[in-house]
């Protein structure tokens, strides 16, 4: 990597005393002559995370007056560099820690191949027993998933190759390809946010590569708990935009189907659960932006550079691993989804 490249590593923060101590720690020691800088976007937090930050010196904080959520929150942190004339940018979640060597083997896998507009991390627990993720891809039932997530730690991810998505908890991203596609859709606040961005780069011919040597220590799921029913509504809420900005026609028609029943099979769990006026909640909400989503999908596809064969060949013709029901139940109806 061009020892000249200038690198903002942005990291959202809201209600992360607990943790956004050891993050920044960890990014203010990462090895390499690399020229970086790391961006805090302060998210309306309730809590002492603001006197905290403020401890550490050469960091730029971005004070926000309430929660714009991760894709709100990066987007302000990506403005600033974006002014600033930074050449890629670092997302890292506030409740993870990077290895000293993560920024530097991330910056290098652009060497690669100059369509990579996307560089993504391994990622495993914080207790370093299992595996959190390994790049994203995308099912052919319209669902997202993090390769790898729950798998105990093993060599087995450990080749770099191209995957579907990156990871918004630790990726970097080239603003040259961020300028062509934009920034993260704020309609999605939290959840699959990324992989809306990495569709979108996907469709205008760049590629995202998963880098195992770029590794982070996450805490899992210690900002979504927080809020009771959150996960349950961001999700309701965000898989069909996602699928409708983005999946070309020919595989729209061949995945609908299938992503209703697990859309279905998703609200009858969060009666299960307990939270279905947050999964009725998404649904509504996924329904009044279907139509601006609509204006969306044009932008998009204007942009398109690559073949529906292409996109095709990039998903995943199975279910996601951990849909264990889906699965019981596509494999006794087999007459009806073949994947």
């Amino acid at each position: 990597m061009k020892s000249n490249v200038k690198i903002a590593i942005v990291v959202p923060n809201w209600n992360g005393e607990k943790s956004i101590a050891n993050c920044l720690s960890s990014l203010l020691s990462q090895n390499g002559s690399l020229d970086y800088r790391i961006i805090v976007v302060e998210n309306g937090s309730i809590d002492n995370s603001i006197n905290i930050i403020e401890g550490f010196k050469d960091i730029v904080l971005l004070k926000q007056s309430k929660n714009l959520g991760f894709a709100g929150g990066v987007n302000k942190g990506i403005e600033y560099a974006l002014k600033k004339g930074f050449d890629y940018v670092a997302l890292f979640n506030n409740d993870a820690v990077a290895d000293q060597d993560w920024l530097l083997n991330l910056v290098n896998a652009f060497e690669k191949d100059n369509k990579i507009g996307i560089a993504t991390s391994k990622i495993v627990d914080s207790n370093k027993k299992y595996m959190d993720s390994t790049g994203d891809f995308l099912t052919i039932w319209g669902l997202p998933f993090p390769r790898g997530r729950k798998e105990k730690i093993s060599s087995k991810y450990d080749n770099h190759n191209y995957v579907f998505s990156g990871s918004g908890g630790a990726s970097i991203y080239k603003v040259k390809m961020l300028k062509e596609i934009g920034l993260f859709d704020q309609a999605f606040f939290a959840y699959y946010e990324d992989v809306d961005l990495s569709f979108r780069a996907q469709l205008a011919g760049w590629k995202v590569f998963y880098e195992p040597r770029a590794l982070v220590y996450h805490q899992i799921g210690a900002t979504s708990s927080k809020i009771k029913g959150f996960t349950t509504y961001q999700t309701m809420k965000n898989l069909p935009l996602l699928l409708w900005k983005n999946v070309p026609t020919g595989i729209l028609i061949k995945m609908v189907p299938r992503f209703i029943l697990a859309y279905v099979g998703f609200i009858v769990s969060s009666l299960q659960r307990k939270q279905l006026k947050f999964a009725l909640k998404g649904v509504l909400m996924a329904c009044l932006l279907f139509f601006p989503k609509t204006l969306s999908r044009y932008r998009i596809f204007k942009k398109r550079k690559v073949s529906v064969k292409y996109i095709n060949s990039l998903l995943i013709y199975d279910l996601p691993p951990n849909a264990h029901k889906l699965r019981r139940f596509r494999n006794k109806h087999g007459f009806m989804f073949k994947y």
